[in-house]
């Protein structure tokens, strides 16, 4: 068992993983986690802008992945009900910037619009990205979670990539879904 810290500590270290989290988040423990993410980055980039870029779309994820999750976790290999929406996130430098993945369990009947809206995102070009977080800013419309669409489009605006996702079926009710976020600096 020791062996397999060390055998973990290397993995982070050579994936240059700046932070690693799974489990049930709270609004402190969000908080807690953008206060570290704030104080490694100029640590590691020198370039301001490239920092600001990197904590924004880390912001956003971690805000996805709080109001966008069904309080789900698996037990035994199967998905429970847990108080506190659940979850995984990573944070890495590579050599053309970071990625930023973050994993939750979501409902499945969601799926299909997510991953719509989703392939909609990565096929616009960064004008009309722009062009539809306007419009989305505008329409004044917000999801049974308050927000109003613009998350992903945010993400994506200020990442400067498309966005990587999947979605693992769990079982009748539940999926879980995957971002990579890899933000070029």
């Amino acid at each position: 068992m020791l062996e397999r810290i060390h055998d973990l500590y290397d993995t982070l270290e050579r994936q240059r993983v700046l932070l690693s989290f799974k489990g049930d988040l709270t609004e402190d423990l969000i908080t807690a986690l953008l206060g570290i993410v704030e104080k490694k980055l100029p640590l590691i980039d020198g370039d301001a802008r490239s920092r600001k870029r990197v904590f924004n779309v880390v912001v956003e994820c971690l805000q996805n992945l709080y109001h966008h999750n069904a309080n789900m976790k698996v037990k035994d290999g199967m998905p429970v009900p847990t108080k506190d929406p659940h979850g995984v996130v990573m944070i890495a430098r590579t050599d053309q910037g970071y990625s930023v993945l973050t994993g939750n369990f979501m409902a499945g009947a969601e799926v299909e619009g997510l991953r719509s809206h989703l392939e909609r995102i990565n096929n616009l070009t960064p004008e009309l990205l722009r062009e539809f977080y306007r419009e989305k800013l505008a329409d004044g419309t917000y999801s049974k979670n308050g927000g109003g669409g613009l998350g992903m489009i945010d993400i994506a605006r200020k990442s400067g990539s498309k966005l990587e996702y999947g979605f693992v079926p769990y079982d009748e009710d539940n999926a879980f879904f995957s971002l990579n976020v890899n933000v070029t600096t």
